[in-house]
């Protein structure tokens, strides 16, 4: 067995030299056989002459400024921290610019400082100041860092690699480049199998290392897994992490941040060893991971923040660059990528940016479409999913998401069947995202805040069902990555998008049925959004949906009357001791509505109960001592005591205001008359009158045929 596992790697090594020989440098983003018509495209392209041209005048700061190298002291936004990140920059930006202008000291400068790190880097330990409960780096507080700027240096240290003398080269390769080699591989080791975005990234520095440096066993280590048998490694991240669909578990904020090594890899694979046939792996996937993490964005271009997100993030980050560039360029050459393209106003400096930048100023870019789509979680996309419903262009469009996916590992909040919902450009129904303050030093170094754990992944601060006051799983997240939501049913038609999912597991004996809609009616220009969340227990609970909105309350009934004296945490844990209780009164018929004014928008939520409900009104900011929650509002359904229960809502958007001349029109709500008829383990049904005309909604549970009855 020994001997054929040698036998083995001899013939993989074989294959790797007969490609690498072949493969000159640079040979990463940009090739050698490209740099020609690289060089002319900056000149005829106006978008990759705008790249290119910052790229060069950051690298031309560079050379103005002395070389510094300092020893790792700080941690996430500290002096050393932000040093180390601007030099990998440099080193990058330094590189391009002296493949396209030719100018020795470019790659002077690259050379001079990768000689500084060569000499420091054995005298460094791990970083003095570990982040909590994460790998150290031997640069950054983190071994994630260092993976990152090596994935960086090296695409730098191949573009300047003809340039270095043999002697030089040999020093930089012994002194940095071969012990990061060894302390990614060996080091971090658990880090390296990992199936994680930290794994990624360690997988993709040693293996675009290994090419450059031309070691086929780091390579194949990266490709196959420490033990190069496959069960970890560059595939089995791809296999493991992504599903069918292309989504990444971790959720968009992190599908944008992982997806940058899993694309640049594949690049250095696809540049040395063609043979590998990496961008066909798994049907395209990573052509579909792309597209997906663009869909996963609202028509700003912001990421749906769902578990751990800063919030903001969008599609016009670096990462998205690379990818759509590499998308367009060696897999798939969508016209809409281009559109996307444009909108981000920036190209890779490189042969996929040359293609991308001549295809747009041929004129070949279509608008980008957003679709309504149910985005399978899972390695086999049966964990669940996203289900996305969409309506209107991309200048005002309604787009609805039910979270029905699974945990998403350590980054995953407790969510279940949470709601969000966007209109007119904004947030309606939003998420909290992260408590984080990303690069802000003085808000724990940048890092995740405490009451990220307290606060933003607990269940109480999403649109979703709380039960006895308890988060899904008890916050147990290794709990709750043992199971997953399921999905009963998506329809996307012209007048009615409908996603339902069922929860049986965030609760004991409790099961969470939630089905959420667009509807278009003939009486509304706007299609109502229909929801209807049911729960089913053996024994009465507490029951608590709140629905944090943007915007300010107008009008409700019954009529808000907020405390007038102190105000007092809702709870004691699990979230719910950040949160100032604001009002709290009986729903008397069990119906009511809230209107809210939003961006010169009314929506009008109406909601209609089959058991008694208070409606109470929600702060967040209690419990905060560094002030470091966002602040944010809620209005809540809770019922006190029951066992089966629905809780019926149609949110309808209407009117506007005009704040220039003062007018405001269609302010009042055409909708009325929301009624429970009836429900069991099999089926609900409601109604609802729009303009006085009475629509019945009726949800088969065990009917995929029937799923839906409208009349």
């Amino acid at each position: 067995m020994n001997y054929l596992k040698k036998l083995v790697m001899a013939i993989y090594c074989l294959m790797f030299y007969l490609s690498a020989s072949a493969q000159e440098h640079p040979g990463i983003m940009l090739t050698k056989k490209n740099i020609g018509a690289v060089r002319k495209g900056v000149q005829t392209y106006p978008l990759l002459k705008a790249s290119y041209k910052k790229v060069k005048a950051d690298a031309d700061k560079a050379l103005a400024e002395p070389i510094l190298v300092p020893e790792p002291k700080d941690a996430g936004g500290g002096a050393t921290h932000e040093q180390h990140k601007k030099n990998y920059s440099n080193i990058l930006n330094c590189g391009i610019a002296y493949q396209l202008s030719a100018d020795k000291k470019y790659a002077a400068y690259v050379e001079n400082i990768l000689l500084k790190y060569a000499a420091d880097y054995g005298k460094w330990p791990l970083h003095p100041k570990r982040k909590e409960n994460h790998q150290a780096g031997r640069i950054f507080w983190q071994s994630l860092n260092d993976f990152v700027w090596q994935v960086y240096t090296i695409q730098g240290y191949d573009m300047v690699y003809e340039a270095i003398s043999a002697k030089n080269r040999a020093t930089i390769n012994s002194g940095l480049f071969e012990p990061m080699l060894k302390f990614f591989t060996v080091d971090c080791k658990e880090t390296f199998d990992k199936i994680h975005n930290h794994g990624t990234w360690d997988i993709a520095a040693v293996g675009m290392t290994g090419y450059v440096l031309n070691k086929p066993e780091y390579v194949e280590m990266a490709i196959k897994g420490s033990a190069k048998d496959g069960k970890t490694g560059y595939l089995a991240q791809v296999d493991q992490l992504f599903s069918p669909d292309g989504y990444y578990t971790e959720g968009p904020y992190y599908q944008r941040y992982a997806l940058l090594p899993f694309i640049l890899f594949a690049k250095a694979i696809h540049n040395f060893q063609p043979e590998l046939k990496i961008f066909e792996y798994r049907n395209q996937l990573l052509a579909k991971a792309i597209n997906t993490t663009l869909q996963l964005t609202y028509t700003d271009g912001t990421f749906f923040p769902v578990n751990d997100a800063v919030k903001g993030k969008t599609y016009e980050t670096p990462e998205l660059v690379y990818g759509v560039d590499i998308a367009y360029a060696d897999i798939k050459p969508a016209a809409e990528l281009l559109d996307v393209a444009q909108r981000q106003a920036e190209v890779i400096v490189s042969d996929a940016g040359l293609k991308v930048a001549a295809d747009l100023q041929a004129g070949k870019a279509k608008p980008f479409s957003y679709q309504s789509q149910l985005i399978k979680d899972g390695a086999s996309g049966t964990e669940g999913g996203l289900g996305i419903l969409r309506y209107g262009n991309n200048d005002d469009q309604q787009v609805l998401l039910l979270k029905a996916a699974s945990q998403g590992m350590g980054h995953g909040h407790f969510d279940r069947l949470n709601l969000l919902y966007y209109d007119n450009g904004v947030e309606i129904f939003p998420d909290y995202g992260s408590a984080r303050f990303i690069n802000i030093e003085s808000k724990k170094g940048g890092d995740y805040l405490p009451e990220n754990k307290t606060w933003a992944k607990q269940t109480i601060a999403h649109n979703t069902l709380v039960v006895d006051q308890t988060s899904n799983y008890k916050a147990n997240a290794e709990l709750a990555q043992q199971s997953h939501p399921e999905i009963l049913y998506f329809k996307s038609d012209k007048n009615l998008q409908v996603v339902s999912a069922i929860e049986k597991n965030a609760y004991p004996e409790v099961q969470m049925i939630r089905t959420s809609a667009l509807l278009k009616v003939a009486e509304l220009a706007k299609p109502l959004l229909i929801d209807v969340f049911q729960v089913l227990a053996a024994k009465p609970h507490q029951y608590d949906l709140p629905f944090w909105y943007k915007g300010h309350i107008v009008d409700a009934s019954p009529k808000i009357n907020a405390f007038r004296n102190e105000l007092k945490p809702l709870g004691e844990k699990y979230g719910y001791e950040h949160i100032w209780l604001n009002a709290d009164q009986p729903v008397k018929e069990k119906s009511g509505y809230l209107s809210i004014l939003n961006n010169k928008r009314f929506y009008t939520v109406h909601f209609a109960t089959d058991t008694a409900v208070n409606l109470k009104m929600l702060l967040l900011g209690a419990n905060d001592p560094d002030m470091s929650l966002v602040e944010s509002k809620a209005f809540m359904l809770s019922s006190a005591r029951s066992a089966n229960q629905v809780f019926f809502n149609v949110t309808e958007t209407h009117g506007r205001t005009n704040p220039v001349s003062e007018t405001t029109t269609g302010a009042s709500s055409k909708v009325s008359d929301l009624k429970i008829l009836g429900s069991s383990k099999d089926q609900v049904r409601v109604s609802f009158k729009v303009k006085g005309k009475l629509y019945t909604w009726q949800i088969n549970y065990q009917q995929k045929e029937n799923f839906i009855k409208l009349n």
